[in-house]
């Protein structure tokens, strides 16, 4: 089983694994401050690369590593 935490923007970076509630999975490859928020930049699981801009304070769902406590998926 795979587990998953939730993060704000601010604390992302660049090789986090996102996955969205329809267990879809997105590498980040950069993360940059954008006047206010965040912009992250990611590539899909087909190699198609996108992004979106997020408040920094905003939470997104990531596969967890060994470096912080996890949240059950």
């Amino acid at each position: 089983m795979k587990m998953i935490e939730l993060r704000q923007a601010r604390h992302l970076e660049a090789g986090d694994t996102l996955v969205n509630v329809a267990g879809h999975v997105y590498e980040v490859t950069r993360v940059s401050r954008v006047g206010r928020g965040i912009r992250v930049q990611y590539l899909t699981s087909e190699g198609h690369a996108g992004r979106f801009t997020a408040a920094p304070e905003s939470l997104s769902r990531v596969y967890t590593s060994s470096r912080r406590a996890p949240i059950p998926a």
